[in-house]
C-alpha cells in the first residue's frame, strides 16, 4: 500500500509520545519482566501449552501491563478489546460481552483487557463472572492496588494475580539504549546524569521515555552533568522574600549560637529579636527546630522543653512566657550537641529518593489474605521479643537494597550509651549473617 504520507512529506508520528512509538512489538521486547515472561515462568509456560487463563496484572505504573496484555492477545490469536474502569459503566461493559458472544460464535476467542479495574464496584465486577467462567472472555484486568483488598474474593479466585516489578536499572538502560537508537543519537549525558534520569523515573518506563525525550529536544554542545539535569527537568525552588532580610540574619545568629554553646549570645540574639517585635511563637518553633537538629539523641529532654517553652509562652503570653523560651534557649546552648539525627534523617531522604519505590523485604509484610500468604509475606519473621535480649538481628531493608548506615551515633550526652547498643546489635547482626 502505498504510504501517502511519506509520499507527502509529513511524519506519521507526529505528535505520539515516544513511550508510544517504542512500544514493544513482542512479548520478547518487553523489559524487566523476565519473571514473568521467561521460558519457564508463568505466561512463558502458558503460551508455550497453547492456553491462557484469566489474569490480573498487579504492579506499579509504566512497568507494561497494558503492553502485555495486548502482546498475549497477538501470541495467542485472540480479538484484543480494552476498557478502563475509569471511563466505563454498566452500557460498555454489555457492549464489550455481546461483541465477545459474536466473536465466539465467528470462531474467534476475546482477551478483554480491564484497565483499572479495582475502580469498578463489587456489583461491577461479580458482573465479569458468568462471562469468565463460561470462557466467552478471556480477562485481563490491570491493577496498581493490592486485589486482596481491591478485587472481589469470587472474581479473584477465577484469575490469577501476576505481580509486575518496578523497573530496575538494568531495565531503564535497555529503554535508554532503544530510544538512543530511535533518535539515531546518544543522548547529551555524562554519566552522572544518565545514572540520575534513571533515578528520576522511579521505575516507571513510561515516565522514562517522556523524560528522555524532554533531553532528546536540548540542544547542547558537552554532555549535561547530574546538576544541569536537574535545572532542566526540575522547577527551581522559589527564592526568599528579601524584604525582611534583616529578620533572618537574626534568627540565624540565634542558631548558631545555640549550636555554639555560646549560652550568654544565644540570650542576646533572642533578646534583640523579641525588643525588635519578632513574633515570640516563630520563635519557639525554631527553638523546636533547634532541638532535633542541634541537640537530638544527646540530651532527649531539649525537644521536651523547646516544645514546653512554646506551650507556656501560648499559655502566658507576653511579657511572662518570654521566660520559659530564655529558659528553653538556656538549656538548648548548654545541651550536650549531636546532629547525628538530623544528617541520620538526611541521609535517610536521599536514599530514599535514589531507590524509589523499593518493596520491603517479604518476611516483614503481614499476610491477612491466603493470597498474600502464597506470594511469601510474612515468611521467616523472628518475632524479636521471643529472640535472646530482645534482638533478632534479621534485617529489614529491602531485598534490592544494601544495608546502609544512616545514624551515627556520637559520644556525647546520652548518645555515648545509644552508641553502645548499636555497635553490639551490628556484631550479633553480621554474626547471624
Amino acid at each position: 500500500m502505498t504510504d501517502l504520507f511519506g509520499s507527502a512529506g509529513l511524519e506519521t508520528d507526529v505528535g505520539r509520545p515516544l513511550a508510544d512509538r517504542l512500544r514493544p512489538r513482542a512479548l520478547a521486547e518487553v523489559v524487566g519482566q523476565d519473571h514473568l515472561l521467561a521460558a519457564d515462568a508463568p505466561l512463558g509456560r502458558m503460551l508455550a501449552q497453547k492456553r491462557l487463563a484469566s489474569l490480573i496484572l498487579w504492579g506499579p505504573p509504566g512497568t507494561g501491563k497494558t503492553t502485555i496484555a495486548r502482546l498475549l492477545a497477538d501470541e495467542t490469536g485472540l480479538a484484543f478489546d480494552a476498557i478502563s474502569a475509569v471511563f466505563s459503566g454498566v452500557k460498555d461493559l454489555r457492549a464489550a460481552f455481546d461483541q465477545a458472544r459474536a466473536r465466539r460464535a465467528a470462531g474467534q476467542g476475546t482477551l478483554l483487557f480491564v484497565d483499572e479495574i479495582h475502580r469498578f464496584n463489587r456489583a461491577q465486577q461479580d458482573g465479569f463472572l458468568p462471562f469468565v467462567e463460561e470462557g466467552v472472555v478471556t480477562l485481563v484486568g490491570a491493577t496498581t492496588e493490592n486485589p486482596s483488598f481491591e478485587i472481589n474474593g469470587a472474581l479473584l479466585s477465577r484469575c490469577q494475580v501476576l505481580v509486575l516489578k518496578r523497573l530496575d536499572d538494568a531495565a531503564l538502560e535497555k529503554l535508554l539504549a532503544r530510544a538512543e537508537a530511535h533518535h539515531e543519537r546518544a543522548l547529551p549525558l555524562a554519566d552522572d546524569a544518565r545514572a540520575a534520569l534513571k533515578a528520576m523515573a522511579d521505575g516507571d518506563g513510561r515516565y522514562f521515555l517522556n523524560l528522555v525525550e524532554e533531553v532528546a529536544a536540548i540542544e547542547s554542545a558537552a554532555p549535561l552533568a547530574a546538576a544541569d539535569l536537574a535545572k532542566v527537568l526540575q522547577k527551581r525552588a522559589p527564592a526568599y522574600d528579601k524584604n525582611r532580610e534583616e529578620h533572618y540574619n537574626l534568627v540565624s545568629a540565634l542558631h548558631k549560637a545555640v549550636r555554639a554553646s555560646d549560652v550568654d549570645a544565644a540570650l542576646y540574639w533572642l533578646a534583640r529579636m523579641l525588643d525588635g517585635g519578632e513574633d515570640p511563637m516563630f520563635l519557639a518553633r525554631r527553638l523546636v527546630r533547634m532541638a532535633s537538629e542541634d541537640i537530638g539523641l544527646a540530651d532527649p529532654t531539649a525537644l521536651m522543653i523547646a516544645n514546653a517553652a512554646k506551650d507556656a509562652y501560648h499559655f502566658l503570653g507576653s511579657p511572662e512566657g518570654e521566660l520559659a523560651l530564655a529558659h528553653a534557649v538556656i538549656h538548648l546552648a548548654t545541651a550536650p550537641k549531636s546532629n547525628a539525627a538530623y544528617v541520620a534523617f538526611k541521609s535517610a531522604m536521599k536514599a530514599a529518593k535514589e531507590t524509589g519505590s523499593l518493596t520491603p523485604p517479604a518476611h516483614v509484610l503481614n499476610a491477612p489474605t491466603t493470597l498474600m500468604k502464597d506470594l511469601g509475606y510474612g515468611k521467616g519473621y523472628a518475632y524479636d521479643h521471643d529472640a535472646e535480649g530482645g534482638f533478632s538481628g534479621q534485617d529489614c531493608f529491602p531485598d534490592d537494597m544494601k544495608r546502609r548506615t544512616f545514624y551515627t551515633p556520637v559520644d556525647r550526652g546520652r548518645e555515648a550509651a545509644i552508641k553502645e547498643r548499636l555497635d553490639a546489635w551490628a556484631k550479633r547482626r553480621e554474626g547471624r549473617g
